[in-house]
């Protein structure tokens, strides 16, 4: 890979250390007195690093540069996200020509003894647990433990290694007992940005769509073929089609590895079906933090974010475990022989719900213990530790520890909602109509449970023609609603409910034989006004319509119930009267 262009940084004279143009009248605020100089490898690695550079402040001195450090397989995207970050970036020759107070790296390479600096390293994840000998030419020393990146020439290349649990410095001692001197507990400040997120959760799941009764499931993958979606590829898709659309949303976190690999439109285009019937899926560079605290379950394998969320006592399930690559001794082997399994081929909503009324949050807290260690203080002793490199050049360690910011909300990337459902239900004698909806994906659903609910947007060739609801869901439409629903009504013989949305909260409803009625959602005193889905709507109304026995006149209204969400609707006829009946 190639390192961020010259052109996106500053002339290498204008960072000579002293060498500031003009007087010191001009400046702002007092010229710093030291500089620190991030390093990244891959967009994992980079992402973490941006987070601990954070804890170096600009006020205190310290003036701040990246660079990547290069020949990464997994190093594409990354000129891009630092570039985009509006940080300074250097060259990775201009970096290796100039010397700075600290270099600062989520990751270790042996070329990284280039750099005239002191360097430091950190985990860019939950510890330190994979076995990938192509970079460590090691079998038995997880990545970031070996002698060959630690290592160069007999020297340990890091002045500082930071680790998340003492543990880890006991391991280091066995796969490199040299760099063990050099090992620091400093815990881990991305988990503490997590926990100190938890008060932001509702915001994070309203973005995740996880409102009006849904819960959220988040798929997590690592990369490799051990990965879950090395392993189960199919089941993200298998997942939103699986569950009631109205009780789930279901969001995805896969490693930037994986993006890096195989390229964003790559990822997008692989999961297109699973998409376009739903599941949102979260961008590498941010917002997988978010999707930990929103999250009600976890489906996920060996990767740092499944153990994150459990961490979190998030209800979680294994689809993959990775322990053919993992090291036997690390905690994140435990965590794969311990935690609750999913069985992919088996019925995913039943499994879902049984993992919830069984979960015990204490269940895999010794497991995560063994990993995450002084999590309320990470960012103090991380800090603290950082600024020690500085202290020769006058810069003082904040008398107050750092404050962790809530993580940013979650940008997912996502379509419109599915414009097929295949619908099941039933009502009873009040008046209640209990419905799931589950997506409907050509080419992957094979058999109707219920009843097929469709939009105008649906263009299957045949599942409009087989559905016994259409529903228009756009508003501000060309043709009238009652005009609209007169014309479909005669296209397409095999419907027995229309609807049309008229705004938010109240639709057009017009039966088979030609009743129609406005439907608007009802609401008690204090809270908001429901929203008014149109194919949920129709769905409902096709329940109630073709039941074996109903007492009530749908002018009575109805109330509608999806798992633990129910909405009153009301019903008023044309002024002109009821005109057709049902």
């Amino acid at each position: 890979m190639s390192s961020v262009p010259s052109l996106l940084s500053r002339p290498y004279a204008r960072f000579r250390r002293g060498a500031r143009p003009g007087h010191d009248r001009w400046n702002t605020w007092d010229p710093p007195k030291a500089e620190v100089l991030g390093v990244a490898r891959t967009l994992t690695s980079a992402t973490r690093l941006v987070d601990v550079m954070h804890l170096l402040r600009t006020e205190d001195g310290i003036e701040k540069f990246f660079t990547v450090n290069p020949g990464s397989a997994f190093a594409d995207g990354l000129d891009s996200y630092l570039t985009g970050l509006g940080v300074q970036v250097l060259s990775w020759k201009e970096a290796t020509r100039r010397s700075f107070d600290l270099a600062v790296s989520c990751s270790v390479h042996p070329t990284m003894r280039r750099l005239d600096a002191p360097l430091m390293v950190l985990p860019h994840g939950a510890g330190y647990n994979r076995l990938v000998t192509e970079s460590t030419g090691d079998a038995l020393a997880p990545a970031g433990l070996s002698r060959q990146e630690l290592m160069w020439r007999g020297k340990v290349v890091p002045e500082a290694i930071g680790v998340s649990h003492q543990a880890q410095i006991d391991r280091l001692a066995e796969t490199c007992p040299e760099a063990a001197p050099y090992a620091l507990a400093v815990g881990d400040w991305c988990f503490q940005r997590i926990t100190a997120s938890m008060p932001h959760r509702d915001r994070y799941r309203s973005r995740l769509g996880a409102v009006d009764g849904r819960r959220l499931v988040v798929v997590h993958s690592t990369w490799s073929r051990h990965s879950l979606l090395g392993r189960h590829p199919e089941l993200p898709l298998r997942l939103v089609t699986s569950l009631p659309a109205d009780e789930f949303a279901v969001a995805a976190v896969f490693h930037p590895n994986v993006w890096a690999r195989h390229s964003r439109p790559g990822v997008l285009e692989r999961l297109g079906a699973a998409v376009d019937a739903g599941l949102m899926i979260i961008p590498p560079q941010e917002g997988w933090r978010a999707a930990v605290v929103a999250s009600d379950w976890v489906v996920g394998d060996h990767g740092s974010t499944t153990f994150y969320s459990a961490a979190a006592d998030r209800v979680t399930l294994l689809a993959a475990t990775g322990l053919d690559e993992l090291d036997p001794a690390s905690p994140a082997a435990a965590f794969g022989r311990e935690a609750p399994r999913l069985d992919p081929d088996g019925d995913l909503y039943a499994q879902l719900l049984a993992a919830a009324r069984g979960h015990d949050p204490a269940g895999l807290r010794p497991v995560v213990d063994r990993q995450l260690a002084s999590v309320d203080t990470s960012g103090e002793v991380t800090r603290a530790r950082m600024y020690a490199f500085l202290a020769g050049r006058g810069v003082r360690v904040p008398d107050a520890a750092p404050q962790p910011l809530p993580v940013p909300a979650p940008e997912p990337v996502r379509r419109t909602a599915a414009t097929a459902y295949d619908v099941t239900g039933a009502h009873d004698l009040r008046g209640t109509v209990d419905l799931q909806r589950r997506p409907l994906v050509a080419g992957h659903h094979t058999e109707a449970l219920g009843f097929y609910a469709v939009t105008t947007e649906e263009n299957h060739p045949h599942w409009p023609h087989a559905a016994e609801v259409l529903a228009r869901t756009v508003a501000d439409a060309e043709v009238a609603a009652l005009d609209w629903a007169a014309d479909a009504a005669v296209r397409y013989e095999n419907l027995n409910v229309l609807v049309a949305r008229l705004d938010e909260s109240r639709c057009l409803v017009r039966l088979r034989g030609g009743r129609q009625l406005e439907a608007r959602t009802e609401r008690s005193w204090g809270e908001r006004r429901p929203l008014l889905d149109p194919v949920l709507l129709g769905s409902a109304v096709n329940l109630w319509m073709t039941g074996a026995q109903r007492p009530k006149d749908l002018a009575d209204g109805l109330t509608v119930r999806t798992g633990r969400w129910e909405v009153r609707v009301a019903f008023t006829e044309p002024s002109g009267g009821p005109g057709g009946m049902a």
